[in-house]
């Protein structure tokens, strides 16, 4: 089988990957076992990029159309998928071993993922300042003067310390406080009780996200929240999707 290839944005860190929508097919192609290659990609190269390569664009959720990533290329079938949620359909249909929509959950699922963007959607100044850091000098100016767009204001006034940090700490906590009286409507630990599926994998690249972007104490303040619920589910889905 020749290996397909994942389009994702590298970082300054150590193995790169950093953002949560490229981290979900990552954990469905390993969860899968198919074999997989990167394809690292600066922020300003991904338009001109994915032109060259034929991706076609992605429908964002205020109705622009935008070249994004992640990018799947499957040279087996000669298919270019964008959108991660895409990605996963295809990778489901086209290689079925090992569910991740088990019991024809996908169209709960897709709600799952509507409701999950929807939590703590109004604090998202405060990780997209600590993504600016950690991004290579391009891709971190190219990242700062469309965040700054979208936004309305320069990212010195994203998420300053003080009244509005703590006021972005209580609404991502308060989306934590959401996700537990989920998980724990069914016994077992991921959210369909003794099932995994590509709901864990949403939510594990969510915290994906948070421990590659946060300092330090303050990802070990996420860890710390319900007993340390969420740090081991992500060690759960890595290990779930053969990544440690």
């Amino acid at each position: 089988m020749i290996p397909l290839i994942l389009y994702d944005i590298p970082s300054k860190l150590e193995g790169n990957s950093w953002s949560p929508n490229t981290a979900k097919p990552r954990f469905v192609l390993s969860y899968k076992g198919l074999p997989f290659r990167f394809e690292w990609v600066e922020y300003p190269d991904i338009a001109p990029r994915m032109k060259e390569i034929g991706a076609r664009k992605n429908k964002l959720a205020d109705g622009r159309e935008m070249y994004t990533l992640p990018v799947l290329s499957d040279p087996n079938t000669n298919a270019l998928i964008t959108d991660s949620w895409e990605i996963a359909e295809y990778l489901e249909k086209t290689y079925p071993e090992k569910p991740i929509f088990p019991n024809k959950s996908k169209g709960l699922i897709l709600a799952f993922d509507t409701a999950v963007f929807g939590l703590g959607r109004a604090a998202v100044a405060f990780p997209f300042l600590r993504a600016s850091r950690i991004l290579r000098e391009r891709s971190a100016e190219y990242f700062i003067t469309t965040r700054e767009a979208l936004l309305g204001k320069k990212i010195s006034e994203f998420s300053p310390e003080g009244p509005e940090r703590d006021e972005h700490w209580a609404i991502i906590k308060g989306a934590i406080d959401i996700l537990k009286q989920w998980y724990d409507k069914e016994e077992g630990k991921w959210l369909m009780g003794d099932v995994f599926s590509y709901a864990d994998i949403i939510i594990a690249s969510r915290l994906f996200w948070f421990k590659r972007i946060l300092h330090g104490d303050e990802w070990e303040k996420v860890v710390g929240w319900h007993d340390g619920r969420w740090g081991k589910l992500l060690t759960d889905v890595e290990k779930e999707c053969n990544e440690i």
